[in-house]
This record gives C-alpha cells, structure tokens and sequence, in this order.
C-alpha cells in the first residue's frame, strides 16, 4: 500500500492509479489488513494516516470494500469505506 501513503496522509487530494490498484488487491487478498490500518496500525511504521481520507480511499477508487462496521466487529473479512448514507443506525 505504500503508493497510498501521500494520499492517506493528506500530501495528495487524488489517490493514484497504483495506489489504487493495490487497494483492489488488498481487497480480494487481505481485507482484514484495511482494518488493522484503519485502528493506527500504520503508526507503527511511522505514517500517521488521516483516517476520513482513508475511509473516502475506496470510493475515490471506485474499488468496492466490505462496510467498516465489520472491523471491529471481529468476524469475518474487513474493510475500508465509510457506511453509506441511510446505513447509521
């Protein structure tokens, strides 16, 4: 995910293209690892990610993700976009 890093960090307003395309990857191989980012695993390499532009990655990327919920509801695979409008309880 590393030619994500400018984006989630707010250095670039566009993700890109490889970026993005290592987000599908990510996607079908590892969801679960967008959760561990999403919860500040990433500070522990020494990025500090902007967790709202991280949650618009997806989107921005047409790249479609399982609901965030499911991160920290500790089943099954995770994810990286935000709910989509209707979806809050």
């Amino acid at each position: 995910m590393a030619p994500c890093v400018s984006y989630v960090t707010g250095s670039s307003a566009a993700p890109s293209s490889s970026c993005c395309s290592q987000l599908a990857n990510v996607v079908r191989s590892n969801p679960r690892c967008l959760c561990e980012v999403l919860d500040g695993g990433a500070a522990s390499l020494g990025v500090s990610i902007n967790k709202t532009i991280a949650l618009q990655m997806p989107a921005a990327c047409n790249v479609k993700t399982p609901p965030v919920s499911r991160c920290s509801g500790g089943g099954g695979d995770a994810p990286a976009s935000a709910p989509a409008p209707g979806d809050a309880a």
